[in-house]
């Protein structure tokens, strides 16, 4: 089994983590790591840093292998932003949660915390995305300010740590935020996560589905395309 080093991977979530066994996609992902009971400093920016939220996402990732699971919290006004820092920098992996994207941006870039994770992926640490967490450590997402029409369509900057565009469990909606971002974005090609699924984003760009078919769209020569699922080895 070839160890992740500094890789990404970003989860869509699914029914799998409501199981009361736990979830073996994410069980099979810190295997990955290579890590024994590692530390895994949870970012709960995107839900407000929602107790019962992170609670439950502790105990999965314990029932997958985890060693302790501290919360660095960093939503709140009076946050310890000391003690979230140095709960990032002692952890074996960083694991972002899920809520709402626009969000969890603020919340990192208000706290000063973007450089910190970046600084830390660096040194080797992997990261973890879990549905908004995922496309959080992506390129960028779309937002329609002020509620507008798909004519008001604008993207923002999410981590870029994995450089790539990337939706989570949307798969009911046909992808339709993820095929809004593409036109905005140059080109780029766009990965689709459905729920039970994830993306391996390796520190050399490697690609490679987990669980699951991931779904490929790109848009080029003003078409919106869907190219080959990249299938799970």
């Amino acid at each position: 089994m070839k160890m992740a080093g500094n890789d990404i991977f970003l989860i869509a979530g699914g029914r799998e983590s409501r199981s009361p066994k736990g979830d073996p996609l994410l069980a099979r992902i810190l295997a990955l790591t290579g890590l024994k009971k590692p530390v895994v400093a949870y970012i709960g920016a995107a839900s407000d840093d929602n107790r019962v939220f992170y609670l439950w996402i502790k105990t999965l990732l314990k029932k997958a292998g985890a060693g302790s699971v501290p919360l660095a919290a960093l939503a709140a006004a009076r946050a310890d932003l000391a003690k979230a820092r140095s709960l990032l920098q002692g952890a074996d992996i960083v694991f972002i949660s899920g809520g709402d994207v626009e969000l969890g941006m603020n919340v990192l870039e208000r706290t000063g915390t973007v450089a910190l994770l970046k600084e830390l992926h660096r040194e080797g640490r992997p990261f973890i995305g879990l549905s908004a967490g995922s496309i959080m450590l992506a390129r960028q997402w779309v937002r329609w300010p002020g509620g507008g029409s798909e004519a008001t369509a604008e993207a923002f900057p999410c981590l870029a740590m994995a450089p790539l565009l990337c939706d989570t469990h949307a798969e009911k909606e046909d992808w339709e935020e993820l095929k809004a971002l593409l036109p905005l974005s140059g080109g780029a090609r766009g990965y689709g996560i459905p729920a039970g699924a994830a993306l391996r984003v390796g520190a050399s760009g490697s690609l490679a589905a987990l669980g699951k078919p991931v779904a490929l769209f790109c848009f080029l020569d003003g078409r919106l395309r869907r190219l080959s699922d990249l299938q799970p080895a």
